[in-house]
């Protein structure tokens, strides 16, 4: 039976925040799931990382696991805090930084 979901255990209780570490002075992340319809990945930013002004062609959900992120979307600045969720729409230019150190689960849905 394939699975869609790889890096995590199936049929097992998990913390996410347990699942991706942060790393002095860098972003990590972990593929979830990627395909040509989705994309889900865990990230782990240390404080002042950050992944620079981009867009995507689909919709990315941010969820904060925990910390604080900055996310700018087509120029308007959003504080994003543990719990919170922000869409950052498609085709909008949107970057990321850590304004403490963070961690966050983005889920990107592809118009295809």
């Amino acid at each position: 039976m394939p699975k869609y979901i790889k890096n995590l255990n199936h049929e097992e209780i998990l913390n996410l925040s347990d699942q991706i570490d942060i790393l002095a002075g860098q972003v990590v992340s972990k593929t979830l799931a990627q395909n040509d319809k989705v994309s889900m990945t865990l990230f782990g930013f240390d404080k002042n990382e950050e992944i620079g002004t981009h867009d995507s062609d689909g919709d990315a959900f941010v969820y904060v696991i925990d910390g604080v992120a900055k996310l700018t979307v087509d120029g308007r600045e959003h504080i994003v805090k543990k719990g919170e969720v922000l869409i950052m729409p498609a085709n909008k230019p949107h970057s990321v930084y850590a304004a403490e150190q963070f961690k966050m689960l983005l889920i990107v849905v592809f118009p295809k």
